[in-house]
């Protein structure tokens, strides 16, 4: 299902939430590229510190960030499209970022945070544990299983019951935009059923696939159905190449 809602907080940007995953033990949003600090070309809320902005401009602009969910501290990776899987076992004391993991998982209390600009960010949640998991979802890593290894991560550091999960698909390059002229030589055979026209895939239905095969039910995964190369609300680095990078966040309240 496709379902996100805008929400503008008294204080710092806006951000989208996915309301199936409403929960007192969860917040979450997705941040676009409005209301920060950035100059051109990564104007205005750019959260990376490795697509060459003014380091001062993305530590203000994540400090805005973390004002509009009330966080103290958040946890981010630079991100390698890969498959590594870090695991935050307590809340830490400061913000760090971690090198070459592309999913977090946690049972604390710590921000976690994927940037994006066009791959996906997919948020899994375990209202029992309560525990939390983001990965960052491009070709690569859905070739690569990120997310079902992320949710027999959680699953074994948490006791998390995949069919109990929750799972939501961020904004992405949208079935309209995800152009693979070489696909057959970068997807496996099984993606080629998700081509939608000559060379163009849906991957958050690829996505939504892998979710279920390790055994989220398919009620229970929600998808924002936002492209990102055609809104002017996201970077994109297929529209625009130099540009910033948005987020998603969440963290767990309990």
């Amino acid at each position: 299902m496709n379902s996100i809602l805008f929400c503008q907080p008294a204080t710092g940007p806006g951000y989208s939430h996915f309301p199936d995953l409403a929960s007192g033990s969860l917040l979450h949003g997705v941040f676009g590229r409005q209301g920060g600090t950035s100059i051109a070309p990564y104007h205005s809320l750019n959260l990376s510190f490795g697509v060459g902005d003014d380091p001062a401009a993305v530590v203000a602009n994540r400090a805005l960030l973390k004002k509009a969910l009330g966080l103290t501290t958040l946890v981010s990776a630079r991100q390698v499209h890969g498959e590594r899987i870090l695991h935050i076992s307590s809340e830490p004391e400061a913000d760090f970022e971690a090198e070459g993991y592309d999913a977090l998982i946690t049972n604390c209390r710590a921000g976690l945070m994927i940037q994006q600009a066009d791959c996906q960010a997919v948020l899994i949640h375990d209202p029992d544990g309560p525990a939390l998991g983001l990965a960052h979802v491009g070709w690569r890593g859905s070739v690569a299983g990120i997310l079902g290894a992320t949710v027999r991560a959680m699953t074994e550091a948490f006791g998390s019951d995949p069919a109990r999960l929750r799972a939501g698909i961020s904004p992405a390059l949208g079935r309209c935009c995800a152009e693979f002229i070489n696909y057959r030589q970068e997807l496996p055979a099984w993606m080629h059923d998700f081509q939608v026209r000559a060379d163009h895939f849906d991957f958050p239905a690829i996505s939504a696939r892998q979710l279920e095969e390790a055994g989220l039910r398919p009620e229970r995964i929600s998808r924002a159905g936002l492209c990102t190369r055609c809104s002017p609300d996201y970077f994109s680095y297929r529209r625009d190449r130099v540009t910033g990078r948005f987020a998603t966040v969440a963290a767990l309240t309990g």
